[in-house]
């Protein structure tokens, strides 16, 4: 998936403001079943929290969430406290939910 640009990031984490964490990675790290589990969550709702419950340190936060978008082939829109902000489109078009800006001209007001 391609990278998206800061404004979009942004837009997203907006959007995820709101929402709960959905995927939570123990002290086990990425598992199959995390794995599983957040493929699940992006197929259903194209934007999603992970909450990191036994690792404290930004850097190996950002190692797991970066080997999270690697193996989900998501876009990591950000990460605040212990949670990360996970975006992956529908693969069917009809079934979208979420219509990322593609210039900052679009970004509804």
């Amino acid at each position: 998936m391609e990278e998206l640009q800061g404004f979009q990031r942004k837009y997203l984490r907006g959007l995820a403001h709101g929402i709960k964490p959905v995927v939570f990675v123990g002290q086990k790290g990425v598992t199959d079943a995390v794995i599983l589990s957040m493929e699940e969550a992006l197929n259903a709702h194209e934007l999603i929290k992970v909450k990191f419950i036994d690792f404290k340190e930004k850097e190996s936060k950002q190692v797991l969430s970066e080997e999270l978008k690697d193996r989900t082939d998501s876009c990591l829109a950000g990460t605040i406290g212990h949670m990360s902000i996970f975006y992956r489109p529908h693969k069917d078009p009809k079934k979208r939910q979420i219509t990322v800006p593609k210039t900052r001209k679009d970004i509804p007001a």
